[in-house]
């Protein structure tokens, strides 16, 4: 195996800056955590997981080659992703000031599918893996190299949305969105539906 250790170390730090910037992933896992609770919105998060790692995947058996060769791929893609999540924002948005959901019932897509549709509906991860893997590792790599790294970028993928559904559906912290559950739904839907509209923009 050619991917060393240290290489492995760095990949993960950086996977973990990037992951903490704000995207529509953490906005929406975070709405389920505090709407939901922790038991409903962990799958969701593992949704949001695995479609964040798939895109690593996709770098890594070439898809951005693709973006490359024939860009319209990329752009049907982001386009059709921004309008994914401005459908999901407007979602959100029309429905803030219903009373708040039966925990048994998912809600929104907020469930394993509709975790992995969201974090699959922005193409970006895979340029920003493909910049990553190319920066870090070697430019060849074998099959067991590919297997190695892709199970490190879903681990900490998981670790992270566990992390914060659990996090995020702590009773002090429910509390408080049932208090303002109105004007945090918008604000999400807000935030998501911008992150959407840059998409398509390409801002």
């Amino acid at each position: 195996m050619s991917v060393t250790l240290d290489q492995l170390v760095l990949f993960v730090g950086t996977l973990a800056v990037a992951i903490l910037s704000p995207g529509p992933g953490v906005i929406a896992v975070s709405q389920s955590a505090f709407a939901l609770g922790r038991r409903r919105a962990l799958p969701y998060g593992w949704g949001l997981a695995l479609g964040a790692s798939l895109w690593c995947l996709f770098a890594l058996l070439g898809l951005t080659v693709l973006f490359r060769v024939l860009p319209w791929t990329f752009t049907a893609l982001r386009l059709a992703g921004g309008a994914y999540l401005i459908w999901i924002a407007w979602q959100m948005w029309r429905h803030a000031a219903d009373p708040l959901p039966d925990p048994l019932d998912a809600r929104m897509g907020m469930s394993f599918p509709g975790g992995m549709a969201l974090n699959l509906s922005n193409p970006k991860p895979a340029l920003f893996y493909s910049a990553v893997l190319l920066s870090i590792f070697p430019s060849v790599l074998s099959a067991g190299d590919k297997a190695v790294i892709y199970a490190t970028a879903l681990s900490v993928e998981l670790a992270f949305y566990t992390a914060l559904a659990s996090l995020m559906a702590l009773p002090w912290l429910r509390r408080r969105y049932y208090a303002s559950k109105f004007w945090i739904d918008r604000g999400a839907a807000a935030l998501i539906g911008l992150l959407g509209l840059s998409l398509i923009l390409r801002l």
